[in-house]
């Protein structure tokens, strides 16, 4: 795959292409850097019209500075699912995707084959903190979660349930701190410049 530029501070101010590297190290950056990311929603009965989860990640990412790249619906199918999602890691401009839906055990529930395979580093903590939020909510039914995320081709790749209220979840309490890179002791967004490390 193609040379991933690293994120830095710079990246506030200059398009991804023209920013330079400033951050040696995981600390905090004293400046918000927005990020550009994606929302895939897989579902056999969403449309543009009810896809409640989808517009929800894609509305909150907005709302908290970062960029909404593309939104796409992809019926639960692991080989539409993985093509989509390894043609935006594929590509320079973008930092994150988000999934929600096909992260359940039912047999059309596939989002973890389809995207495991394409994933460079797990980030294990991540499946574990949110199932052990979601236990606040919904008790030992969290046990039927399969939420996960990882890193692939220097981006950064979060696979959500799809009810809107576990992607609220995941987003407020999780993703959203990890994707500010001011959040301290250190972040998601702070690490970027350090991916691509020998």
């Amino acid at each position: 795959m193609g040379s991933r530029q690293p994120i830095s501070i710079d990246a506030a101010r200059f398009p991804r292409g023209q920013a330079r590297a400033t951050l040696a190290s995981m600390t905090a950056l004293t400046d918000f850097v927005p990020l550009t990311l994606c929302v895939l929603t897989v579902s056999d009965t969403r449309t543009p019209d009810n896809d409640t989860s989808g517009d929800y990640l894609a509305l909150s990412l907005g709302q908290a500075g970062h960029r909404l790249h593309e939104k796409r619906i992809v019926k639960d199918n692991r080989y539409v699912i993985r093509a989509v999602v390894a043609q935006w890691i594929a590509d320079e401009e973008i930092h994150g995707v988000l999934v929600t839906g096909g992260t359940g055990f039912t047999g059309r529930d596939s989002t973890p084959e389809a995207i495991a395979p394409l994933l460079d580093k797990e980030m294990p903590g991540f499946g574990e903190m949110f199932r052990v939020l979601s236990y606040d909510e919904i008790g030992t039914s969290t046990l039927q979660s399969r939420a996960f995320a990882g890193l692939s081709n220097n981006t950064f790749v979060f696979c959500l349930p799809g009810s809107t209220s576990a992607c609220r979840t995941a987003w407020e309490k999780l993703i959203r701190g990890q994707l500010d890179a001011t959040t301290k002791p250190c972040n998601l967004a702070g690490l970027m410049p350090r991916l691509r490390e020998i």
